[in-house]
């Protein structure tokens, strides 16, 4: 039996696999987050989630938490998060306290600016500040531009799949590739199916080489 095939049959309370998703409305985080669900369940996994969603329009903060194992909450507590995936730059400064020295993070380097800021009524930071601040609290930090990804695989929304091809390749990642893109094609329509799959072979190969 491959390596692949092994991961996460030994889940059990002891061993449960924490995962939070937080982005802004708009960015295909619930959709990944469904797709990770499902993945995990054809594995024969447990599966708990929950979603937030900051504001019903497009650009509110929004959070899934997910536990794969033998879960009963699926809220994640303060500092126990096995991976994180921050769709947006400062979002992932957000979810920090989730996380700790063992935590693997995956940061989408392409920002969404609030329309507060269009406004002129707040400011976006500084990325080179922002991403100054993540390596030095995070010890396995992946930086991706899966927007500039989504778009050369000829689809800006695919971003989200560009994370979750990045997400599957981390080391401890418990979900089978072959399902999660079994799980992508029951859950994202026909006819964009290519251009997903495209996008989630981005993102898999690019944390790979940089892992």
């Amino acid at each position: 039996m491959s390596k692949e095939s092994n991961r996460g049959e030994k889940m059990s309370r002891e061993n449960i696999y924490k995962i939070q998703l937080i982005g802004v409305g708009g960015q295909g985080t619930i959709k990944a987050s469904t797709i990770m669900g499902e993945a995990a369940m054809k594995k024969g996994l447990n599966v708990v989630m929950s979603e937030v969603h900051g504001m019903a329009q497009r650009g509110g903060t929004v959070v899934t938490e997910l536990k794969i194992g033998e879960a009963y909450s699926p809220l994640i507590e303060e500092g126990a998060g096995d991976l994180l995936i921050a769709f947006e730059p400062t979002e992932a400064l957000r979810s920090l306290p989730k996380i700790n020295c063992h935590s693997f993070v995956i940061v989408n380097s392409s920002p969404i600016i609030p329309f507060t800021v269009s406004l002129g009524i707040s400011e976006y930071p500084e990325l080179s500040s922002v991403f100054g601040e993540l390596k030095a609290k995070i010890n396995n930090l992946l930086i991706i531009d899966a927007q500039k990804i989504a778009r050369e695989v000829g689809s800006i929304i695919s971003e989200n799949m560009v994370l979750l091809g990045a997400a599957v390749a981390t080391p401890k990642f418990p979900i089978d590739k072959d399902l999660v893109i079994q799980s992508m094609k029951a859950n994202l329509p026909p006819k964009s199916i290519e251009i997903n799959l495209k996008a989630f072979e981005k993102g898999f190969k690019e944390a790979k080489k940089k892992g």
